[in-house]
């Protein structure tokens, strides 16, 4: 986005009106009422599970935004899919200086129990799963074709769950079975089968518009008065996702990307993979953002600019 003064970036909110539930790697949580959430996005961002010292120009926003435009979408293109979002109101119980803050990077959603478990698609054989398959032939620990290609398609997509660390600890990789022992047969195959069609339609719809989803993952909570699994937390970002330009796309070898996959590439250059406190260079930071708008762009149909312009933002 064009300006001519620095855009403020936001790493850390209080709110004093609500109390604050959680705060995470990117979003801090409140409590609306017993029924109501309100997720606010920071523009602090992580990488190999660690959080950098200082954040993306306008990602809080982004990320908000494009979940928002996704939860719409697949509502739509997946028969029977419930989601926790509400509304990208704030809160009447906030301060109007409280509401400023928080217009256009929070919404409030439902307040559900979440699976303590990430809901992994890969539809593409890239990062991590590469590493695997060179060695052992295996996804996760799910024997794979003979034969593939850095970067190539799956026959089919394939779901990798993992468990959903807490703040500080790093996730890990489970089979669909141990998912199974985790949270049980029925919610674990609905949640995979939730994963695979929210994944394909969304995929093929971000095809359209130029970007291929080459893996993401996705959360999943229960509604306990109707026994339902509902897609939750964000989604299909560049944040949570591994998003490849599909005009230069090319099988054997890495891709550019519209993620954070810039600020990966980075780390590990420097020897920082892994490091805490770590301060990116602005023009890390910069370049990152502007990824992120550029992806924004491509799935929204119109910049964030215009998209802010059209909340009053």
């Amino acid at each position: 986005m064009a300006t001519n003064t620095p855009v403020p970036v936001v790493t850390s909110i209080e709110l004093a009106s609500l109390p604050k539930l959680a705060s995470g790697k990117v979003r801090d949580l409140y409590t609306v009422d017993a029924q109501t959430l309100l997720f606010v996005t920071t523009d602090r961002i992580s990488a190999y599970d660690v959080i950098m010292a200082n954040g993306v120009p306008l990602k809080g926003a982004i990320l908000t935004q494009i979940s928002a435009h996704w939860f719409r979408v697949l509502s739509g293109a997946v028969p029977g899919l419930k989601t926790h979002f509400l509304t990208l109101t704030p809160p009447a119980a906030l301060t109007p200086a409280e509401r400023q803050l928080v217009r256009a990077r929070s919404m409030q959603v439902r307040k559900l129990r979440v699976f303590p478990l990430e809901a992994i698609v890969r539809g593409y054989i890239t990062g991590s799963a590469w590493s695997e398959y060179q060695k052992s032939g295996t996804v996760h620990g799910l024997p794979q074709p003979a034969g593939l290609s850095q970067c190539e398609p799956f026959p089919e997509p394939i779901y990798t769950p993992s468990t959903k660390a807490e703040l500080g600890q790093h996730d890990e990789n489970i089979s669909p079975q141990k998912a199974v022992e985790i949270v049980g047969e029925r919610y674990a195959s609905r949640i995979e089968e939730l994963a695979l069609q929210v994944y394909k339609a969304g995929a093929a719809y971000a095809r359209e518009r130029g970007i291929i989803i080459a893996d993401t993952k996705f959360e999943f909570g229960l509604d306990e008065e109707t026994d339902e699994i509902v897609l939750i937390d964000e989604v299909l970002t560049p944040d949570s996702s591994r998003f490849w330009p599909a005009d230069g796309y090319e099988v054997g070898r890495d891709q550019d990307s519209f993620d954070k996959q810039y600020l990966r590439n980075w780390l590990t250059k420097e020897g920082l993979k892994g490091k805490d406190g770590v301060e990116m260079p602005a023009d890390v930071a910069a370049a990152t953002g502007e990824r992120y708008l550029d992806a924004f762009k491509r799935l929204v149909g119109k910049t964030l600019e215009e998209t802010l312009a059209e909340l009053g933002a």
